[in-house]
């Protein structure tokens, strides 16, 4: 068995199609792909796919097959990550990531608190959604990550942060941005926009499961993957969007946020790194004053004072 086998049998399965699977991810021929899933399953001694009526799904064993696939995917882009490091000559470096928007106001503080503990140490920063960075970590190319708490990433420890309330933006001449707060029941009259589950789905499921809390109809008109995206879709559609309250820091004078009547859903920022990462600085990063810091941060930050009602 060799590695390339486990990428295609990934590949198909995260795809549920040997076409799409050859096409989109693998730049190869179907034929050729479906001879390697068929040595593949024969050398397994099992059968991993099947067709159904949705396309290629898989077995019970195949599934089992999937996590392990994927796990050992993982730890040999670990090893050639950390063979990468061991290569370079270079001063000690940290690599930060940021959920696109949080660098904003937790960017300053983790500077602090890392030149605290090494002046000379070489701090490099990616921006990215929240999927991406929980995969930088697993794969080594990140020591820690602002990010949402991601579900079935084994490997990972997160430590909570801070809760953010989820507001409303919409456009500032919007006849509903001259209220203070923004029933819930209004919500559903408007084109609404959200973000797909794909590339938020920590966010995605918070906003669904207020939607059955509050028995709204919360089925997107459209949907965002970032920020920027969001601000666009906003100013052309005349819609709203829920988003986390950080979000107000990256908004131009067309779009404004109102705070929801009542009980807003909450999501969690977490800071998430290895557990395989035996890097001191980690350890330094993680100590409780971080969290101490970065509650009073919090408490002092614009993005996270009370609104300002207009």
């Amino acid at each position: 068995m060799e590695l390339r086998h486990l990428r295609y049998f990934i590949a198909v399965a995260e795809e549920g199609s040997l076409t799409l699977a050859a096409e989109r991810r693998l730049h190869t021929a179907q034929p050729s792909l479906s001879r390697q899933i068929r040595d593949l399953e024969l050398e397994d001694g099992a059968q991993l796919l099947i067709r159904g009526p949705r396309g290629i799904e898989l077995t019970p064993a195949g599934r089992v097959f999937l996590d392990h696939a994927r796990l050992v995917l993982s730890q040999v882009e670990v090893a050639g990550e950390a063979a990468r490091r061991a290569s370079q000559v270079a001063k000690e470096s940290f690599v930060l990531g940021f959920l696109t928007g949080h660098e904003v106001t937790w960017l300053p503080e983790a500077l602090r608190i890392l030149r605290d503990d090494q002046p000379n140490i070489e701090v490099i920063v990616h921006s990215q959604l929240s999927p991406d960075l929980a995969r930088g970590l697993l794969q080594g190319k990140l020591d820690v990550a602002f990010l949402r708490r991601e579900d079935h990433v084994p490997g990972l420890a997160f430590k909570l942060l801070t809760k953010e309330p989820l507001v409303v933006f919409l456009p500032s001449d919007h006849r509903l941005a001259t209220r203070d707060t923004i029933r819930p029941r209004d919500i559903p009259r408007e084109t609404f926009i959200s973000v797909p589950k794909t590339t938020s789905p920590a966010l995605r499921a918070v906003i669904d499961g207020y939607g059955a809390r509050a028995r709204l109809d919360l089925t997107p008109d459209h949907e965002v993957d970032n920020i920027s995206m969001a601000v666009s879709m906003i100013v052309s559609t005349r819609g709203l969007a829920l988003l986390p309250l950080y979000a107000r820091n990256l908004l131009p004078p067309s779009v404004v946020s109102r705070p929801l009547r009542g009980e807003a859903p909450t999501i969690d920022l977490v800071i998430g790194y290895n557990r395989a990462n035996t890097s001191s600085l980690l350890k330094a990063f993680l100590l409780d004053e971080l969290i101490a810091r970065g509650s009073m941060l919090n408490a002092a930050s614009p993005e996270h004072l009370p609104l300002r009602h207009k």
